[in-house]
């Protein structure tokens, strides 16, 4: 029989290994933040910006000293980071650079299928002009190309053939991120961006055992299908493969992992995790961004926490159950509701339109203190000098439905 991981054992190993489980004190800059951001694997990139972007807000819930410009040196300035795609845009060590390449030629090929039948003909004609320019004339952003292309109005999918072909050129590491302006990504040649150390490229043979080894380490337990998931990196056989290997060879463990609501799940972990005793996390409240890693395995986030979150960007008003953008608060080693929240900084004022508690969470007068001094925190940090509470701010309760 597998031994079992006991739920609230479960929860703090895994908000220790993304860095939740401390107080979000201490430096926050240079080799510090660097660490940080190894540590937890990757931060999501998102453009919405209603209090903060999300890569700014995840490095913030985990060290409030943290300003973006720190972030803006390592990437640009130091190169010690660089953007590319685990399951969406990230940010990532620029050591990893030399493993994401096996996924350049795999991801042409997904792209070669695909984008010929979601985008305008035309982009693929567009890639030696467009790399001859950047090593001719440097950087480029999507504004800089495409003189004479009609600029289609219908989306991501009507995007005009050069900035498509900037984007299959990224996609497949023949450029990289240069910097950004605003949140618009500049273009340059690899080679310039990408330190010579990091563009050695790892032999094929041994991605699949770094992909599974390092995601096992940062998810604590998992299944082979979260394993896969994890960086994105390879297929769901080849982690099955691989655990089944690892599992044989003495590397792993089965064990039982208990869910939320009292549920097991059969997962993999390294043998550590039974004799490791993971750290019970501060009290205080955090509000995380949506795309935290923490959460960004939703079914996961709700087996261990019992906290279904479904992002409502693109519902229309009338069907939101919450908001168009609410963020998730965690308290020690639960998730205990969800807060809209928006910063308005023509008026300094960082508005709260509701506060959704989970089921069976009271809104006590330490809670609400709690709660009260993190959004102070927040406030600051998004450029506000005060918060303030609309009326009905506390909202019910609601069970969402299952599946």
């Amino acid at each position: 029989m597998a031994p079992l991981i006991p739920n609230a054992t479960a929860r703090r190993h895994f908000l220790h290994r993304h860095a939740l489980a401390e107080a979000p004190t201490g430096p926050a800059s240079g080799d510090a933040l660097h660490a940080l951001i190894d540590r937890i694997g990757f931060v999501q990139v998102d453009s919405i910006n209603t209090v903060a972007r999300a890569h700014d807000m995840i490095l913030w819930s985990r060290r409030q000293s943290y300003r973006p410009p720190a972030l803006k040196r390592l990437l640009e300035r130091d190169r010690s980071l660089w953007e590319h795609w685990t399951h969406d845009a990230s940010i990532l060590p620029a050591r990893l650079h030399g493993v994401w390449q096996h996924r350049f030629a795999r991801d042409a090929d997904r792209l070669h299928h695909n984008w010929r039948r979601w985008f305008r003909d035309g982009y693929e004609a567009q890639f030696d002009t467009i790399l001859n320019r950047i090593a001719r004339d440097g950087p480029v952003g999507t504004s800089d190309v495409g003189e004479g292309e009609v600029r289609g109005k219908g989306g991501w999918w009507d995007w005009h053939p050069s900035k498509t072909a900037l984007e299959w050129l990224w996609r497949t590491g023949q450029i990289a991120v240069t910097r950004r302006e605003g949140f618009r990504k500049i273009y340059d040649l690899t080679e310039r961006v990408i330190p010579e150390a990091h563009r050695a490229q790892v032999p094929a043979e041994q991605v699949t055992d770094w992909a599974c080894h390092s995601a096992l380490g940062h998810l604590g337990f998992g299944t082979s299908g979260e394993i896969a998931a994890y960086w994105n990196a390879i297929g769901p056989e080849a982690a099955k493969l691989w655990c089944q290997t690892a599992l044989a060879q003495g590397r792993i463990v089965e064990v039982e992992v208990e869910g939320a609501t009292g549920q097991r799940r059969r997962t993999y972990a390294t043998p550590d995790v039974l004799t490791d005793v993971p750290p019970e996390p501060p009290a205080r409240l955090r509000i995380l961004s949506p795309f935290d890693p923490a959460l960004r395995d939703r079914a996961r986030a709700e087996f261990l926490f019992g906290f279904r979150y479904r992002i409502e960007v693109f519902v229309p008003e009338p069907k939101r159950t919450f908001g168009y953008y609410v963020f998730p608060v965690l308290e020690g080693d639960q998730l205990i509701g969800r807060i809209d929240a928006k910063a308005f900084r023509d008026a300094s004022s960082l508005r709260v339109k509701g506060f959704w508690p989970e089921p069976g969470v009271r809104l006590t007068k330490a809670r609400v203190a709690r709660l009260g001094a993190e959004l102070d925190r927040l406030a600051r940090f998004a450029g506000c000098d005060r918060v303030e509470f609309l009326d009905g701010w506390v909202r019910e309760p609601m069970i969402q439905p299952i599946g």
